[in-house]
């Protein structure tokens, strides 16, 4: 007789009835209570009942119904009680690849479900906060607020509907790509916080990665080696774990989209919806509009700045070929000085915050009329105004080659241009005249400074030929007094020399300001060890950058110190031919200058010659070492030919052919 195709064999039967001794006694209602009781929260069977039940799980698929029919109170006396026994056929197959005491991940999360589903909530949230949050990211630190995250960005509105409308392929790729644009996004935000707070101007996607190397020195001179390899890890461990987290968190965002594809699509219907009624009625949000393509205007600016960064180069070339005093012989240069000691002296980040900042312009002030006076006293009288720099907070150099050159120079590619052009400065005029011997002394300088013979000296000391046997104030090589002193004991005292061009570079009011050096008698310098005990007494920069009043402090303090290192020096060694001209290259970092948008520097000509102060008699200068708020202020790259003229022959008519083009703002005076 057949079978039917639902009913086991005899065979099968036999296989499937259970042995006596894995047979559980059918139990009562209150027996099987307690044993649920009682393995509740413990560990499942012994390992020789779970492996029973993988043996006869192949049965279980087969013979469904009737062996639970058989065995009904097996399959809660084997269940984990963490775990919800949907299926005996599951439990079993679960239990016997983790066994007890060694739980899988499936298991862990199993057992604890509550935190899993924590864990993907939080996951989801953030794969929606950081795209938002780098859209919505300011690249200006006193723009950072809790308003400005709380706004419509029109960039992620548009994000949500483009991973809506793509097929899946295209959405992974869509959502990769985005996720590293964004991430680089947000690091090139960070680095325009960095440049504002220095040079408060955003960085240069052409110009600026020369200064990053730069940055990483200065770390080094300022707080040392450890804190170099910090400074520079750190900064690169960011990058790759906020880039990583941009990635991972839109890739997860479109998943999610994909997967709630009725919600997200009316949300974005609804966002987009909002921002332009934001848009058409302008609704404010706190502090800042409540719609935004903010994002969106920050790259079009970038793009912008490398449009006009490449075009640029030409645009200079242009300015470079025009040189009023290119003609003109060698013999009628600079006649009014013939015979005279010139020096021109920079005095680091001394700007106009340090003379006229309320918390600094009586302490400055008073040291610039002690100076006045003294040097009055020794027979000398000075004239200052003002002069716009190209650069503020940092770029030194930048001023440097503005103020000797006669062009703006206000990016690296313009440097490096004039650097290998045969463009005249101010020193070389002195040097091709043929009265002068031109000497450098650049304490700032330790390494290979090949730029310094386009600047027409003859003889350059940097910070490793002053004869100094100190320490460093953290940058500073040298300090301000033993630089002056070098001078005289290198070039000026020297007995039997000609007129001197001397280009000097005062480094002690150089950013940290931490610690300061302070004034000792001239008598005891010697080779510079004397200070190593005034090092040690000074302040630790990484104490002092703690507190922006402390940072004011200091810096105040490193201005007083560089100018009374440079007026004693004129006092005790200034004779009837010395003619110095001193001034700042820049506006110290925003930190000092609390808000101020100036750009604006001291410059003062010192001189016992009345007849030296009588060519610039029409300049309008105030008279002292301290510029009056009204004094005349002429763009940086204006003193060149001004004082050319003023101390020379009119310049040669130009060649017909030539016509100027000057690219910094209008001067005034």
């Amino acid at each position: 007789m057949s079978q039917g195709a639902g009913q086991p064999t005899d065979a099968e039967a036999q296989e499937t009835e259970p042995e006596p001794e894995e047979t559980e006694p059918e139990q009562t209602e209150p027996e099987q209570t307690a044993r649920a009781e009682q393995t509740e929260g413990s560990e499942p069977e012994p390992e020789r009942a779970g492996q029973e039940q993988a043996e006869s799980d192949p049965e279980r698929e087969r013979t469904g119904r009737e062996q639970s029919s058989l065995a009904p109170g097996r399959e809660q006396a084997s269940s984990d009680a963490g775990r919800e026994p949907a299926s005996s056929e599951r439990t079993g197959r679960e239990e016997a690849e983790a066994p007890a005491g060694r739980p899988g991940p499936r298991g862990w999360r199993q057992r604890h479900p509550r935190t899993v589903r924590g864990a993907a909530v939080t996951a989801s949230v953030l794969a929606v906060a950081l795209p938002l949050c780098a859209l919505l990211l300011p690249n200006r630190l006193e723009r950072l607020s809790f308003g400005a995250f709380l706004r419509i960005p029109a960039e992620g509105v548009l994000l949500a509907g483009l991973l809506l409308v793509l097929p899946p392929r295209p959405r992974r790729i869509a959502a990769v790509a985005t996720g590293v644009f964004l991430g680089l996004v947000t690091v090139l935000k960070c680095l325009d916080m960095g440049f504002y707070q220095v040079l408060a101007r955003p960085f240069d996607l052409v110009l600026d990665w020369i200064l990053l190397d730069d940055a990483v020195e200065f770390v080094h001179e300022s707080f040392g080696r450890t804190g170099q390899v910090l400074a520079v890890g750190g900064a690169s461990v960011l990058l790759v774990v906020v880039v990583a987290l941009m990635t991972w968190s839109t890739t997860r965002l479109a998943r999610l989209m994909d997967r709630h594809r009725p919600v997200a699509a009316r949300t974005t219907v609804i966002l987009g919806t909002a921002w332009i009624v934001c848009v058409t009625f302008a609704v404010p949000g706190v502090g800042v509009p409540l719609a935004t393509r903010g994002t969106s205007e920050f790259l079009g600016n970038r793009v912008e700045m490398v449009r006009a960064g490449i075009e640029d180069a030409e645009v200079f070339e242009k300015e470079a070929a025009v040189d009023a005093f290119a003609a003109t012989p060698p013999d009628r240069l600079l006649t009014g000085l013939r015979g005279k000691d010139v020096l021109f002296t920079f005095v680091e980040s001394y700007g106009r915050t340090a003379i006229e900042d309320p918390d600094m312009a009586a302490r400055v002030g008073a040291v610039l009329a002690d100076g006045t006076a003294s040097l009055k006293a020794a027979g000398f009288e000075a004239r200052s105004g003002w002069l716009r720099s190209p650069v503020t907070g940092a770029g030194s150099w930048l001023a440097h080659s503005t103020f000797l050159s006669g062009l703006w120079i206000k990016n690296q590619q313009r440097y490096r241009s004039l650097t290998t052009s045969d463009r005249m400065t101010l020193t070389g005029y002195f040097r091709r005249s043929g009265a002068w011997r031109t000497v450098g002394i650049v304490p700032g300088v330790r390494r290979a400074w090949p730029e310094g013979r386009y600047f027409g000296l003859d003889h350059i000391y940097d910070s490793e030929h002053l004869g100094y046997r100190g320490p460093y104030f953290s940058w500073t090589p040298v300090p301000d007094q033993f630089s002056m002193e070098a001078f005289e004991r290198l070039e000026h005292g020297r007995a039997g020399r000609g007129p001197l061009m001397a280009e000097i570079i005062l480094a002690s009011s150089h950013n940290p300001w931490a610690p300061v050096a302070h004034m000792i008698d001239w008598e005891d310098l010697g080779d510079g060890s004397v200070f190593h005990g005034i090092a040690a007494e000074g302040k630790d920069p990484e104490e002092v950058w703690r507190d922006p009043d402390s940072v004011r402090t200091e810096y105040r303090r490193a201005i007083e110190y560089s100018l009374r290192s440079l007026t004693g020096w004129l006092e005790r060694y200034g004779d009837e031919n010395t003619v110095l001209v001193f001034l700042g290259d820049h506006q110290p970092v925003p930190t000092v200058t609390a808000g101020s948008t100036s750009r604006d520097v001291p410059v003062t000509l010192v001189a016992r010659d009345p007849k030296v102060l009588d060519r610039i008699a029409d300049w309008g200068w105030t008279e002292g070492l301290k510029p009056a708020r009204t004094a005349p202020v002429w763009d940086m790259d204006r003193f060149r030919d001004r004082f050319m003229t003023a101390y020379g022959d009119q310049p040669a008519k130009k060649p017909a052919t030539r016509s100027a083009n000057h690219s910094g703002s209008s001067s005034q005076g």
